[in-house]
């Protein structure tokens, strides 16, 4: 109770407000008052435009992890969607949970954060997706007072750039095998965990456990999940590209 009561005195959470949908209708409350908020249920704040001319992509991304369409505005946010949909450690995420309002010393500002995601520990993590190539100085203060705010109510902040391009290119193909369905039958998956427990080429590996047309999608599925590995970042995933069991890597060497 403390610390709560420290956390509440700090100057930020009176200083940021945050505008967002709750309960079927539009909220607006200090951050101090609504931090609590399980933002990674809420509506997007804002919609996503498809208009002729608009800057940008919008969509919307089918998540495995929250199993639901979540939507983006640009290729640069699809794809961190996918890396967020992979990680083990993400339990669920929304698409411009809020607006964040405060003022600079001169006017009045407001902010739409792109992510708002929940961790398996409990933690919240606040995402913001902007290449560094295309960063102005508004941007940069937009996400240095979304960082303060973050601070504030012990939320994680982080802002993400361009991934590396050769272990994008992988993981979106090993999307398409995201959804469960890939993954059956499982005594496919239980096979092909033993196959690769010596590092071998992908396509021998498949080759080594049935038809490939029935086998591939299964591995490919695992290598989504983590549970059988690959080197994403070397080059574009081929036939020869050795793969390994999870927790084997060290004899791929």
């Amino acid at each position: 109770m403390e610390a709560l009561s420290r956390a509440y005195g700090d100057e930020a959470l009176s200083a940021f407000e945050l505008d967002f949908l709750g309960d079927g209708e539009r909220r607006r409350l200090p951050l101090g008052a609504s931090w609590q908020v399980p933002f990674e249920e809420v509506e997007p704040v804002r919609p996503f435009r498809w208009d002729r001319g608009t800057e940008g992509f919008a969509g919307w991304y089918y998540s495995v992890t929250v199993r639901e369409h979540v939507g983006y505005e640009s290729w640069l946010e699809r794809d961190r969607l996918i890396l967020l949909d992979r990680d083990p450690h993400v339990t669920a995420m929304a698409s411009q949970p809020f607006w964040l309002h405060w003022h600079d010393g001169r006017k009045r500002r407001r902010h739409a954060p792109d992510y708002f995601v929940r961790l398996a520990t409990g933690r919240a993590r606040v995402v913001d997706i902007r290449a560094e190539d295309d960063m102005d100085e508004r941007t940069r203060e937009s996400f240095e007072a979304t960082e303060r705010a973050c601070k504030a109510v012990g939320w994680e902040f982080e802002w993400a750039g361009r991934p590396d391009p050769m272990r994008m290119a992988n993981i979106r193909w090993l999307a398409r095998y995201r959804r469960g369905r890939s993954g059956q039958p499982g005594a496919v998956a239980e096979r092909l965990l033993e196959v690769f427990s010596e590092p071998k080429g992908l396509w021998e590996g498949a080759g080594l456990v049935g038809d490939r047309i029935q086998v591939l999608p299964v591995l490919f599925h695992l290598m989504w999940s983590g549970k059988l590995q690959t080197d994403l970042s070397g080059g574009l995933m081929e036939t020869g590209s050795l793969v390994w069991t999870e927790g084997r890597q060290r004899w791929a060497d």
